[in-house]
């Protein structure tokens, strides 16, 4: 079956905070606007529990965040649409195309927000037990292991704002770091390490992980004694950074090999015209919320720019 073709001022891939802003930008200049999303809008910040350094907040949770930014991009007109993976991307001065499991795209311009991903856990068994036993979103995946044995691989803090989450549901939780201490924020450091629930290993990393259809155990080496132990667990939630989600420009965009980050830089604008980089996917220095928040702005407002001048024909 053939896929229908639509045409559309600004497509923006990927719906976190750097995305959902510029959509709401560029919806209130009317723009017919897209945001593709291949899961759920938000990205990691919907994980976090307490987030008290974005402004106007003294604390609010990572889900109702978005959920506040993606109701003002809707409100102004940008839409949304969720779990429609991306086949393939063409980006040239000339034309944009991008190509969904649906449809085929062909914007002025394109806004690249797609982000980061986690890294795997980088044990023999890791595909095995995906979804058995290992997992990488707390919030979609944690009310699995109620009354139940949780390990949580990581010490900054998405890994210890995992651990506050889990502790919800978990009857004994597990943090398992590979360096000496944490690295978290001291607020959220402090709640996990008071939790009568929580015992920490540090120094530790994970050799191999056992059970039959589903996770039941995993073995565990001190890196300075190499002594082995095996810990029983349910499941496990991985959080042990991440990589740029920006294989699929390779082939058109300027990429910086040593990271895999797109070249962009306080302009958001990469090698190819109308094709612009915010949030995390760009290189920079800072990675906060309010830089994706001020990405997204600088890339809408820039591509609305360069929008009105192709139309004009300039």
């Amino acid at each position: 079956m053939t896929k229908p073709n639509k045409e559309l001022d600004l497509l923006i891939i990927g719906g976190g905070v750097a995305g959902l802003t510029a959509g709401m930008y560029a919806g209130r200049m009317n723009l017919k606007t897209l945001i593709l999303e291949n899961e759920l809008v938000g990205g990691q910040i919907v994980n976090a529990h307490g987030i008290e350094n974005y402004p106007g907040f003294l604390s609010i949770k990572g889900s109702e965040l978005v959920e506040r930014i993606q109701e003002q991009a809707t409100t102004a007109r940008a839409e949304i649409d969720e779990f429609d993976t991306i086949l393939s991307v063409q980006l040239t001065a000339a034309e944009k195309i991008i190509e969904t499991e649906t449809t085929i795209y062909k914007p002025h311009a394109v806004i690249i927000t797609s982000g980061m991903m986690r890294r795997k856990l980088p044990i023999a068994e890791e595909k095995k037990f995906l979804s058995r036993g290992i997992h990488y979103c707390e919030l979609c995946d944690g009310h699995m292991y109620q009354n139940k044995i949780i390990a949580v691989v990581g010490g900054g803090n998405a890994a210890v704002d995992a651990a506050n989450f889990l502790d919800k549901y978990a009857q004994k939780l597990y943090i398992i770091h590979r360096s000496p201490q944490l690295t978290a924020d001291p607020v959220s450091q402090d709640k996990l390490l008071k939790n009568p629930k929580v015992t920490c290993f540090f120094n530790t990393n994970i050799l191999k992980a056992e059970g039959s259809t589903s996770l039941e155990s995993i073995l565990l080496e001190d890196k300075n004694t190499h002594e082995q132990q095996t810990l029983k667990v349910d499941g496990i939630f991985v959080n042990i950074g991440v990589v740029p989600n920006s294989q699929l420009f390779k082939n058109d965009l300027t990429i910086e090999k040593s990271s895999g980050h797109i070249i962009a830089g306080e302009t958001c604008e990469t090698n190819i015209p109308g094709v612009f980089a915010a949030g995390d996917i760009r290189t920079k220095q800072i990675r906060q919320l309010t830089t994706a928040a001020a990405d997204g702005t600088v890339a809408a407002l820039l591509a609305e720019k360069y929008i009105q001048q192709q139309k004009e024909g300039k």
